[in-house]
């Protein structure tokens, strides 16, 4: 479908309270009837906490126009100064902007942010909310939503840093692996006794010529001068366990932001330390990962796992500490006001790297808070490397997808192994860390054999707390599902009711993980789950778990838990991921309080994969510190290389690699790189839809200078435009390839008589044996002497592009409106008119200022509407549709909203099925009235679906047709009945559709 402007919803962004964890009886099943009656609900949008995004740019990013007030952006290649004094006087100015536009509904501002954000926090009600956005100058009103962290065996040689002839030798060694370079690292805090993280104290002496990167103390302050030419200036903030001691020449800041946390998580609930002190151990693995001490020696246990080492250990650590554990899974995360908070500092302090392995449950658009945030800090000269998420292998998954950040997936490396024989001769390999000697042979259980009689099987199955009887379990060695209950946590019931070994089985096609278990485990991973249980449950089962052995699986792989694209907010127009790295079974420092007293542990996730790309980026500040991020992160996206199928094939899903696995040894030499600044990223949102208020012009998304190609929608043809920047002379010439598509690049030679310079190109894709509506990938090649620069390529072409929307009379009438197909026929498909069941409700202003319903969209529904008209035809309501994703989490705002209108109308092209909520609000009674009944109706349409009284058609059915070239098409009603909205719907062969109002 065309694209359509975000409209309200950039706005608004989501829904702030959780979700009803129960519904009524007639809401449980996904859609027993094709048009299910709403029904009313509790409201879901009462007073909460906000975060207010102001259109006036911040300290990072301000080039001047209020009088008296210079420009306190830097330029290209500097640090912000925010100490100066235009940056006091800008932040002054901003302060009152803030104020002001707070009174505008009576708000207070809790917290506010200046430098890589202009916004503040406030407790506001539905209606408050709602109201802010109708102010000039609010860019978004968004709820202070919960983020989550994101979960050769070693990954440093595996990368090829390690050795005399590895990167680091080539950089000068470990010690200048990263030197005069910050990594900042946003996460749950750090552990500062770990070995990673061993170094040097403080001092307050002055570095001399020949040590100009040390870190020293002025007063409370840490001072560091950068390779870079800046200076970083932090603080280690002192707290619960942490003293200012903590910090030394390794990590030389540490603070910690908590206020949107600590003000809905009370201290009864709390499981973690009020200072940048790690009460999880995801910090301490990160922050190790990127940038931890060189040649680390690694015993758990009786178990010598050698040295590992981060990836830039010669970097310095900023510890940015935004996430929080709590007592329970649904108290544990960061507010994304304490995430904008840490950006804020961390680009006031002046780092250089942004790690953020983290991201939130749904795909954030690149508009969001946090990400305008980091956009902000990328602007400034920062590195941001950001996890996909940990949702695949489901298609459109990942998170953290904005261009101005590199989007990571994780891969695999060579893994621990061992080996579960069976007393019936069958033996299958798989993940462990923990089989050092062979055990057994001893009786092999099923857990739910071996259960408490007072626990449920389905409990039993999984080795959950306290359900294994330990007169039956002694001795043996259990089966245990993977799934619900930590992995570690299995092996440790297993130990508790006196068995000798664990064999964990995943249920469905998953990663293995060698986690550090209680007892030898070995974990295996479908088919060889069924084998394994047949046989144990048998009589007489028993079982070996040996060290050693191979399941030959070939690496790097793209982890199947890595999220995959495309990304939905960019409409395919962006490829996310950017790049995979490492990220399964990683060893690093964590948290020993919770990590059942260990120092080390490995942990698999894109969180795990994010600092290697960190580190790598601190590496290359180091070699190139007046670098652009954008530069950087295209010089790892053109060297990097294919990951690995399950057979040993190249891997060309670029929805799951992007670009590919890095390759260190290539990176620093990409012969050309794809730049982009601010400017372009703001003209890339316009293009997106998001009213920036910046006045900057829109682009195509496809055409944003990025180091991969993709279109979304292509229809018959379309030019992309790119510029490359030669990090070395010569010529280059093009070699492009997509199947099913004519791909031509002009001009194919580009010649460079030196660095620094850029040319233009264009590459053209033309349809031709593609099927329309499937992805079909490639790349572009630059080529110079050994030099190769690979673009991926993802094209999807459209059998047409039209209106999401149209609207006509009631009763009878038709409109027409224009399509432009992508083949040679069209052959669209009307259904309706369609009336849907309705309720009625009532607000008043301003004590009952909201009315909910509860809807269940059912399987195969295409799209839908959703009206809500007053009884009073003077009354304006508002109307916002949001999914329910159940279990407790947050209602997930979808479409536009429809504010403050005398009919409000949401119109959904396309709707998943399951439980959604209507939220009607008024921000006023109107003149003379004290309340306003009103009725709500959804019109879901649905294939085969009941339709109500009338026809409704489309013309013409058939017609030959040229690919790119407009068609008009006539959609025609008749005998409709006029007292309630009904809609059709023109249907095309894609997929898509247009919806049709009618009255």
């Amino acid at each position: 479908m065309a694209p359509t402007t975000r409209g309200r919803s950039a706005v608004l962004a989501a829904i702030s309270l959780v979700a009803a964890t129960t519904l009524s009886a007639t809401m449980q099943s996904a859609a027993a009837a094709a048009a299910p009656v709403p029904v009313p609900t509790k409201s879901n949008m009462a007073a909460g906490r906000y975060l207010v995004t102001l259109a006036d740019q911040p300290i990072v990013a301000y080039q001047g126009g209020v009088d008296g007030i210079a420009a306190t952006a830097p330029i290209k290649g500097a640090k912000v100064n925010v100490g100066g004094a235009n940056a006091r006087r800008y932040r002054d100015h901003l302060t009152r902007k803030q104020n002001g536009v707070a009174a505008t509904v009576g708000a207070k501002v809790k917290d506010r942010y200046a430098v890589a954000t202009n916004g503040f926090t406030a407790t506001l009600s539905a209606a408050q909310a709602i109201e802010l956005t109708r102010e000039p100058g609010v860019v978004s009103v968004t709820p202070d939503t919960w983020n989550k962290t994101n979960n050769d065996t070693n990954s440093t040689d595996f990368l090829g840093l390690s050795g005399k002839h590895g990167l680091w030798a080539s950089l000068g060694g470990t010690a200048n692996a990263g030197k005069g370079v910050v990594i900042g690292d946003i996460d749950t805090g750090i552990w500062p006794e770990s070995p990673s993280f061993a170094a040097s104290p403080l001092s307050t002496t002055v570095p001399k010529t020949k040590d100009p990167y040390r870190p020293y103390l002025q007063g409370t302050t840490t001072v560091m001068h950068k390779a870079d030419g800046s200076t970083f200036t932090g603080t280690c903030q002192i707290g619960e366990q942490f003293t200012a001691s903590a910090c030394n020449s390794k990590v030389i800041s540490a603070r910690y932001f908590g206020d949107g946390w600590t003000s809905i998580v009370p201290p009864e609930r709390r499981a973690d330390y009020i200072s940048p002190r790690d009460g999880e151990g995801h910090g301490s693995h990160t922050a190790s990962t990127a940038a931890g001490k060189a040649g680390v020696d690694v015993i758990v246990g009786n178990r010598d796992f050698g040295k590992i080492s981060g990836v830039a250990p010669g970097a310095a650590i900023a510890v940015y500490k935004a996430f929080w554990t709590g007592k329970s899974a649904s108290d544990s995360g960061a507010l994304t006001s304490d995430i904008v908070a840490a950006v804020d500092q961390a680009v006031a302090d002046g780092v250089d790297v942004l790690n953020y392995s983290a991201g939130s449950i749904f795909e954030t658009g690149p508009d969001s808070p946090v990400q305008a945030a980091f956009r902000t800090a990328a602007a400034a000269g920062i590195f941001v490397s950001t996890a996909a998420g940990n949702s695949g292998p489901d298609p459109s998954s990942l998170d953290n997808v904005a261009p101005w950040t590199t989007t990571v997936a994780a891969s695999t490396i060579q893994p621990y192994e061992a080996t579960v024989q069976l007393g019936n001769g069958h033996s299958f390999v798989g993940s462990s860390t923990t089989v050092e000697a062979t055990v057994g042979p001893k009786p092999l259980v099923l857990a739910e054999n071996v259960r408490n009689a007072s626990a449920a099987i389905s409990d039993a199955q999984l080795c959950m707390d306290n359900s294994l009887d330990p007169a039956k379990v002694t001795g043996t060695i259990v089966v245990c599902d993977r799934g619900v209950n930590p992995r570690v946590a299995k092996s440790a019931e297993v130990a508790r009711a006196g068995g000798v070994g664990m064999v964990l089985v995943n249920t469905s096609d998953l990663e293995t993980d060698a986690d550090l278990h209680t007892i030898p485990t070995v974990h295996l991973n479908v088919p060889d789950t069924a084998a394994v249980h047949s046989y144990a449950a048998t009589p007489g089962a028993t079982a070996s778990l040996a060290p050693g052995g191979t399941t030959g699986q070939p690496y790097p792989q793209i982890a199947p838990f890595s999220s995959r694209g495309p990304s939905v907010t960019n409409k395919g127009d962006l490829l996310k991921p950017d790049i995979a790295a490492p990220g399964v079974g990683i060893l690093a420092a964590v948290a020993p309080p919770s990590n059942s007293g260990h120092a080390f542990d490995f942990l698999s996730g894109t969180s795990m994969a994010t600092p290697h790309i960190s580190g790598l980026a601190a590496l290359y500040l180091a070699q190139h510190p007046a670098w652009s991020p954008m530069a950087v992160k295209s010089a790892m996206m053109t060297t990097a290389v294919d990951t690995k199928t399950a057979s040993g094939a190249d891997n060309t899903d670029v929805y799951a690699q992007g670009a590919g696995e890095v390759s260190p040894s290539d990176m620093l030499n990409p012969g050309l790189v794809y730049d982009s600044s601010e400017q372009d990223w703001l003209a890339y949102l316009e293009g997106l839809g998001v009213d920036t208020k910046t006045g900057v012009k829109a682009v195509d998304p496809s055409d944003l200078n990025y180091p991969s190609i993709s279109v979304g929608q292509l229809v018959g043809s379309q030019t992309i435009t790119r510029e490359v920047t030669a990090t070395a002379p010569g010529t280059y010439r093009a070699t492009v390839d997509v199947p099913g598509m004519k791909a031509t690049v002009r001009p194919s030679t580009l010649t460079f008589n030196k660095a620094g310079k850029t040319a233009k190109f264009t590459v053209t894709l033309t349809q031709t044996t593609a099927p329309s509506g499937e992805l079909t990938t490639g790349s572009l090649v630059w080529t110079h002497a050994r030099t190769e620069v690979r673009s991926p390529i993802a094209i999807t072409p459209w059998s047409v592009v039209a209106p999401n929307a149209v609207s006509g009379p009631a009763g009878s009438g038709s409109t027409t409106f224009s399509v432009t197909p992508g083949t040679a026929d069209l052959a669209p498909q009307a259904i309706g008119p369609i009336v849907g069941p309705s309720a009625k409700g009532s607000v008043s202003f301003p004590d009952n200022s909201e009315q909910d319903f509860a809807f269940t969209v059912p399987e195969g529904t295409r799209a839908g509407q959703f009206f809500v008209t007053p009884d009073n035809p003077d009354a304006k309501l508002t109307l916002l549709i949001a999914y329910n994703p159940g279990d407790g989490q947050q209602l997930v705002l979808v479409g536009d909203i429809a504010l403050d209108q005398k009919r409000p109308l949401v119109s959904l092209n396309t709707l998943k099925p399951g439980n959604y909520v209507a939220i009607v609000v008024t921000l006023g009674n109107a003149p003379g009235t004290t309340s306003t009944p009103f009725t709500f109706q959804p019109n879901l349409v649905t294939s085969g679906g009941p339709t109500a009284p009338g026809t409704f058609t489309v013309s013409p059915v058939h017609s030959a047709t040229t690919p790119g070239v407009p068609v008009t098409l006539t959609a025609s009603w008749t005998g409709v009945p006029g007292d309630k909205p009904a809609t059709g719907y023109v249907a095309y062969p894609n997929g898509a559709g247009t919806l049709v109002t009618i009255g």
